[in-house]
């Protein structure tokens, strides 16, 4: 079933600014954060040196405000990151809820990353960095809808075939004859939300489910 969204309704349930789970989510993963750390120094320090110098005495005052920005980019880098992906679902003509069932689900090794590092015998070896993830199969009365992938955890071990899920689902056809993307997915039964990316503002979605779906 889907229930299209009112104007207006689909910006204040995806902000345009990152919320504090977003901001959680944007930041990647711990070598992508370090990388983050050394921009944000190496760039400040640099810039600040700049601005001290004999050079730039008419210039100054805006090296120092650009290395101000590289110090916060541990901040501001998330931050935009975050608006960036909500504006991708925002910009979508057509929005509307979907409340169907999980027709099926199934995990899937997803590889993550490469490294090297050294064996016991001091040779370097490659390793792969892999992640289990599970992907549910959606659909409605009208057929397959699509999936929500999302990494594994225990807390997903409840999840089963036939349990009702909501969800937003997003086009570029008023009539939805084609479905663009979905968002992050809510399953009552288990109070349980679902989904690689929190896009929805999760109380605001359902509180709109109850009024909606009654």
């Amino acid at each position: 079933m889907l229930l299209p969204l009112k104007d207006g309704e689909l910006q204040r349930l995806i902000p345009a600014i990152a919320t504090g789970p977003q901001f959680n989510a944007s930041s990647g993963s711990p070598q992508q954060v370090l990388q983050r750390v050394l921009i944000a120094v190496i760039g400040g320090v640099l810039a600040l040196l700049v601005s001290q110098s004999q050079f730039s005495t008419q210039w100054g005052g805006v090296f120092m405000v650009v290395g101000f920005i590289f110090f916060f980019y541990l901040l501001w880098g998330p931050i935009l990151a975050a608006g960036q992906r909500n504006n991708v679902l925002r910009r979508y003509p057509a929005a509307a809820i979907f409340e169907g069932r999980i027709a099926d689900l199934f995990t899937r090794e997803r590889l993550e990353g490469r490294q090297e590092q050294t064996d016991q015998s001091g040779r370097l070896e490659l390793v792969e960095n892999r992640r289990t993830w599970l992907c549910l199969e959606l659909e409605d009365q009208d057929g397959y809808l699509g999936q929500i992938r999302f990494p594994y955890d225990k807390k997903h071990k409840p999840i089963r075939p036939g349990m009702v899920i909501r969800c937003l689902v997003l086009s570029e056809r008023k009539d939805f004859s084609r479905v663009s993307a979905l968002s992050d997915g809510w399953i009552p039964q288990l109070k349980l939300w679902v989904g690689d990316y929190p896009y929805l503002l999760r109380p605001a979605f359902e509180e709109l489910c109850l009024r909606r779906l009654r």
